[in-house]
């Protein structure tokens, strides 16, 4: 079995997965859709700095990533955005992303950034 033709529709479907991810992640903020902001449970009050910029990212440049337009600088802001949700929410109550709640702010900035150089 030749694997290096598996690599370029594994790329694709890890950024349209990621894409995904991160347009639902948006959307639940946004708009309060599919159980609303993880924290609250609600929509993310208009205009609210960091949360509905943070938001506005993460759907904005989750369509972008899943439907394959400016991907690489789409995933490169959302991939920031979750490293500044890191470090500025979550490391400061503890070092390990499993002590501070971190996993998820973890796990999307470096998928983020894995979905820059696929295709």
């Amino acid at each position: 079995m030749n694997v290096s033709r598996l690599g370029g529709p594994t790329l694709s479907l890890f950024r349209i997965v990621i894409g995904l991810l991160f347009t639902l992640h948006g959307l639940s903020s946004v708009f309060g859709l599919f159980g609303g902001n993880p924290m609250t449970g609600k929509a993310v009050p208009l205009g609210t700095w960091p949360g509905w910029w943070a938001a506005m990212i993460q759907l904005v440049c989750g369509v972008l990533v899943l439907v394959g337009l400016f991907t690489r600088p789409a995933a490169l802001l959302a991939s920031g955005s979750m490293a500044y949700a890191y470090f500025v929410v979550h490391q400061p109550d503890a070092l390990l992303p499993l002590h501070n709640g971190g996993e998820r702010a973890a796990l999307f900035c470096a998928s983020g950034r894995g979905s820059v150089d696929a295709p």
